[in-house]
């Protein structure tokens, strides 16, 4: 249901979308609509989103906004991430509330996993 004035849609660039695609399907199920060779959609994620055809890349340290994710269990999430291309570019570390991890996707897009369960 689309609410009024509340966050409706992420869209995400990519340099390989089918890179993207694969990424997202192998570490967390994913599954996509292409809309032409240069955007491709996800639904039922949390939040519906996309992937449109660019160079550029989403990172904090350039001040994008960060996609956080979140996981009952983090460190199967990570091995997920790891074994479908991912690069951790910060280890899981704690913070009020619980933990997290940075990571990067094929095409160099920053986003956290974080878990409450501290165990």
């Amino acid at each position: 249901m689309n609410e009024h004035e509340k966050i409706n849609y992420l869209e995400f660039p990519a340099k390989d979308i089918e890179a993207a695609k694969a990424f997202f399907t192998a570490a967390f199920g994913w599954s996509f609509v292409d809309y032409g060779p240069e955007y491709t959609a996800f639904s039922n994620e949390g939040l519906d989103g996309g992937f449109f055809k660019s160079d550029l890349s989403t990172s904090t340290e350039n001040g994008s906004a960060l996609v956080v994710i979140y996981s009952r269990k983090l460190e199967n999430t990570q091995s997920k991430i790891e074994s479908a291309g991912g690069k951790i570019i910060k280890p899981v570390f704690a913070f009020p509330g619980g933990r997290r991890f940075h990571f990067t996707d094929p095409n160099g897009n920053e986003y956290a996993v974080w878990s409450d369960n501290n165990a």
